[in-house]
């Protein structure tokens, strides 16, 4: 489809006359080139009957233009019908050649679009002679406020990056000591033993209350979990008495409410103590402590042996647990892993920045381009000889144009790597007249970028210059950027573009580069396919 309408808009200057239904808007602007800052007036008459309704467009930017001022709707009437005349004043503070976008007029609810026109604006002449100069300024540096936070950053991660070098590869690990019996002691001895390490470690004389509390609290509730097997140490105080009411109701525990009572007692003393910032004075401190050795006693005593039913549920209720401790491993293993990796990317970015990080984990296909090998061919006729990164296929005319058009030209020859308007795309078209024209590259320059506007390109720049091959062929280089979709997600993407036009002999060679403005490789790329074109006339 690209250059199905590319070439027909070459068959203008070949000759071909195309015809189209008068459309009820006329555009024009006062002047085609203008000095940068300069005004430029564009005009736009629409021809209507007086029960039309026409609204004209409003903006304060015709694609790369700004609009200075939008003046009021003139009305002049002809015989039976009104001309609506509607003037804005544009401007543009850069040189280059720029295109007016197609308007939207709507006329009737019928929107119409009036025409594309471009226009040209050129520097400001500068006497340097009668102009006093002066030295250029140095560069100043912007000081930053939070350059801290990044070098705070960078330490930190050197320090964690050295520490885990040193855990893993330098420490000293401790000789694997020989396992020694595994002695099985119950429940009860075990609370036990802890109750009395709790007293060696002289917490309370240290000031140590909460500390105190803590590690009382645990000890009940890992009896109370190991012995009648809930889950005691995940479960608030009220909870934790419940479940107990209901295994001693389930395992016929003779335990009387006071036991329960004092249980909840000291539970709620430790939360107090933990959370509240509670301090109980000595005696009571000396009561709780007592209480729990006793009510740890009264539950041991109450435990009846266990029947098989019981034992199966025991056993059930073990593996639960050894499950439930696995999974939360597991857990604690995946979050781990998952903020090391975030630290490690972090540093990355921080050190060698978003752009290199992601060119090594994803790769970049112009760098591959640009890194791999190189070929030179010759494609078409009058023939066009450049270096690319890959192969350029040819791509049959016959399919993208009809048979009369395909009469006009004696040869034609189209070559192409990537798809138009992709992230990076190369092209080479050759034609050759059976009847020898006068051909204007400027015009054919300005017919390519208005195809591209009806493809669906908006805010194009355009700059043309003369170009010379390096044996001295003289030809017409244009190039800017342009906003076309994409062609996936259908948003915006930005486009720098170079055309390379040159005439031989009635013959016209074309040379194309796109790509997607922001890649670091493309620029490189169109160098070195720029600086290899060569061309040869067809009779040498």
């Amino acid at each position: 489809m690209y250059f199905k309408k590319l070439y027909s808009v070459l068959l203008l200057f070949a000759g071909l006359a195309v015809f189209g239904q008068q459309s009820p808007i006329r555009t024009s602007i006062d002047s085609t080139k203008i000095k940068i800052g300069s005004q430029a007036n564009l005009t736009l008459k629409a021809t209507v009957t007086a029960k039309d309704r026409v609204n004209f467009p409003e903006g304060k930017v015709f694609g790369q233009l700004e609009v200075l001022e939008s003046y009021p709707v003139d009305t002049v009437k002809k015989g039976g019908n009104y001309e609506l005349v509607k003037k804005y004043g544009l401007t543009q503070f850069d040189t280059g050649r720029f295109v007016i976008p197609r308007l939207p007029v709507v006329i009737n609810k019928k929107v119409v679009q009036t025409d594309s026109l471009l226009l040209e604006v050129a520097a400001v002449k500068v006497d340097t002679l009668k102009q006093k100069m002066y030295d250029i300024k140095p560069i100043s540096k912007a000081e930053s406020e939070n350059t801290w936070l990044w070098w705070l950053l960078g330490i930190v991660l050197l320090i964690g990056a050295g520490f885990a070098v040193w855990w893993f590869f330098f420490r000293k690990k401790k000789p694997v000591e020989k396992k020694k019996p595994e002695v099985v002691i119950t429940p009860i001895e075990k609370a036990t033993s802890q109750l009395q390490n709790l007293e060696k470690k002289d917490l309370l004389q240290q000031g140590a209350v909460k500390e105190y509390y803590s590690e009382l609290a645990d000890i009940a509730r890992q009896y109370i979990e190991e012995a009648i097997h809930i889950p005691a140490m995940e479960s608030t105080t009220g909870e934790l008495i419940e479940a107990m009411q209901r295994a001693a109701q389930r395992k016929k525990m003779p335990l009387r409410p006071e036991t329960f009572e004092q249980l909840e007692q000291v539970l709620r003393t430790a939360d107090m103590v933990k959370f509240a910032k509670s301090k109980p004075l000595d005696f009571e401190i000396a009561e709780d402590r007592s209480r729990i050795e006793k009510t740890i006693v009264v539950i041991d005593r109450s435990i009846p042996e266990e029947k098989p039913e019981d034992e199966d549920h025991t056993q059930r209720w073990l593996e639960a647990q050894r499950k439930r401790k696995e999974e939360k491993r597991k857990r604690v293993i995946l979050w781990s892993s998952v903020g090391g990796v975030g630290v490690i990317l972090i540093g990355l970015f921080v050190f060698f920045g978003v752009s290199a990080v992601k060119e090594t984990l994803y790769g970049t296909p112009t760098k591959e381009l640009l890194e791999g090998q190189w070929i030179k061919s010759r494609y078409g006729a009058p023939p066009v000889s450049i270096e690319t990164p890959e192969v350029l296929r040819r791509v049959d005319p016959a399919t993208i144009l009809p048979k009369e058009t395909l009469a006009v030209f004696k040869d034609m020859s189209v070559f192409m790597e990537g798809a138009p308007f992709s992230d990076f795309s190369i092209s080479v078209s050759t034609l050759l007249l059976k009847e020898p024209r006068e051909i204007d590259l400027e015009q054919i320059s300005e017919g390519v970028i208005k195809t591209w506007e009806a493809q669906g390109a908006k805010d194009i720049l355009l700059k043309s210059e003369e170009f010379k091959t390096d044996a001295g062929i003289t030809g017409l280089r244009t190039y800017g950027t342009m906003s076309f979709p994409d062609q996936l997600t259908k948003q915006p993407k930005r486009m720098y573009y170079e055309l390379y036009f040159f005439k031989q002999d009635g013959g016209l060679q074309e040379v194309n580069v796109i790509y997607k403005e922001g890649d670091a490789y493309a620029p490189q790329i169109l160098e070195r396919v720029k600086n290899s074109i060569e061309l040869k006339v067809p009779n040498q």
